[in-house]
Parts: structure tokens; sequence; C-alpha cells
């Protein structure tokens, strides 16, 4: 029972990542390759609204994720527009860029050493027992429930909303949406705005169950593999990605060895990479071999 909790909690932090690498891609064919970067300036955006709002948990967790949304319009709107139209290789060194960045920023304001932001927001994270006998920390639970509520919450945007449409609109057919009146620019900063909270929300999470340091994006990275194994373009693909990546992982801790835990994620990839390319869910597309 112990083994199933941990490979539901771990497929929930990569299916929580993952989403944001969907956003970003079914939209506009960009990899954002600074999303683990951008999930982990989620998480340090609490041990500064922290301190802002002694005593306020609530209102530092939520000012916290108010900034992420701004942060993610920002990134679009100063450095990702300037890519509208060039080559999407361009667009992908620059998301690698901005990681580089934020990293530097992060050590620079923060240091590299580990922080707490659960004691600076005076919050503890008791241990639940479950039916069976597993255990699950209180903030491990309000991850997966999170991870329901925001999967819920994008399949129904993306299904009825009127944004959400438009999202669609302009990932399957970018020009004949501009024709019909939907704004392009408008459309790709509310990816990015989404994808950036849903990865804060992710570091937040993770930072309040375990800790924060600077190697976060390490997370982030593995997430990645969850995507393109279930297909870059499917929210579907990427929660069936992130159950075979987690699954995989913690059973391999499990019965061989502690030390594959990075390296299996990595595994997975390549070997959808050889039988389906496009991964489970994902739409078949020309691949140009280099």
């Amino acid at each position: 029972m112990q083994l199933f909790v941990n490979i539901v909690v771990l497929a929930s932090i990569y299916a929580l990542i993952a989403c944001g690498y969907v956003l970003i891609y079914r939209v506009s064919r960009v990899l954002n390759l600074a999303h683990g970067e951008l999930m982990m300036l989620g998480a340090y955006a609490v041990l500064a609204t922290a301190s802002l709002f002694s005593g306020h948990p609530v209102m530092a967790l939520g000012a916290a994720i108010v900034l992420s949304l701004v942060v993610g319009v920002l990134v679009y709107v100063f450095l990702m527009r300037k890519m509208t139209g060039e080559m999407v290789l361009a667009a992908i060194l620059t998301t690698v860029a901005l990681g580089i960045l934020i990293r530097g920023f992060v050590v620079l304001v923060w240091s590299a050493q580990q922080q707490y932001p659960a004691q600076a927001l005076g919050i503890s994270n008791p241990s639940l027992t479950l039916p069976g006998g597993a255990h699950i920390s209180l903030w491990s639970a309000a991850l997966v429930g999170t991870t329901v509520a925001v999967y819920a919450a994008l399949f129904f945007f993306l299904r009825f909303g009127r944004w959400g449409m438009r999202m669609r609109a302009a990932g399957q057919n970018p020009l004949l949406a501009a024709q019909r009146g939907i704004n392009l620019h408008g459309v790709y900063a509310l990816a990015w705005s989404l994808s950036t909270l849903t990865g804060a929300l992710a570091g937040i999470l993770l930072a309040l169950d375990s800790g924060l340091t600077a190697t976060m994006p390490v997370i982030g990275l593995k997430a990645f593999p969850a995507a393109l194994v279930g297909g870059l373009d499917s929210l579907v693909g990427a929660l069936a990605g992130a159950l075979i990546v987690a699954a995989a992982e913690v059973l391999l801790i499990y019965y061989v060895d502690p030390l594959l835990s990075d390296v299996v994620p990595f595994l997975v990839l390549l070997a959808m990479l050889v039988f389906r390319p496009w991964g489970l869910f994902g739409t078949r597309e020309e691949l140009d071999r280099v």
C-alpha cells in the first residue's frame, strides 16, 4: 500500500509540472526548457511573501500564486513575444538562457542553502495515516488533490471556456485563428501565465513538504520525459506519462537501487522515442532528422 501511495504522489508531482510543458507546446510549438526554473522561482516567492504577510500564511501563499501568474505574463510580453515569427529553435534557446538567468538570480538573492518555507509561514506538515497502514504527509496529500483539481479545471476550461477554445484554435492553425479575429498574443500570454502557475503550484507544495533548494529545477527536468512519453500536445498524455514514469522510478528504486532515481525517467523516454516518438497520445508530426 505504501508503494502505491508513493507512486501516486510522484505521479502527481510529474503530472502537475508536465501540464505546464503541454500548455506551452500545444499553443505555440515551443519547448519551455525554463519551466523548472520558473517553478523554483514560484516556490522562492513564498519566502518573499512570508516576510510581507507575517502571521498570515493564506495571504502569503495567495500573493505568491498571483506573482507567479504575473511572472508568466511578463516572460511572454518582454521576452518570448520577440521570438514570434522566428525559428522555433531560437525560442527554445531563449528559454534555456532564461533558465540560467533565473538560477543565478535565485542563488544571488536567497543563496544556495536549503530553505524551509513552511517554517517561515508558521505551518506544520503532519503525517496522515491511510487505510492499509500507509502514510502520507499533509502537503503531499494537498499536492495530489491540487493535481486533480488543476487537471479538472484545465479540461473544463479548454473544452468549454471561450479563451480555452481560442487556445485550442491557435494551437491547431494560428494563421486561420488570427484571420478569425483571435488575439494570438493574448492567447500566448495566457498559455505562459497558466503554465507558470501550474509549475509554481508544484514548486510551492514541494517546498512546503520537503524544503527548498536551488536544485529544484532537476525535478522539473525529470517531469519533461513524462510530458514527452504521453505526448507534448495532450493533457491526457501528460497524466499517463507521469504515471508510467513515476511507477517505473518508484519500483526500480524499491527493488533495484535508489541511485537510479535520476536515470529512470530518461530511460523510459529513450524507450518511447525508439518506438513512438510522438508519445502515447500525441499528434503524429513530420520529424526532421539532424
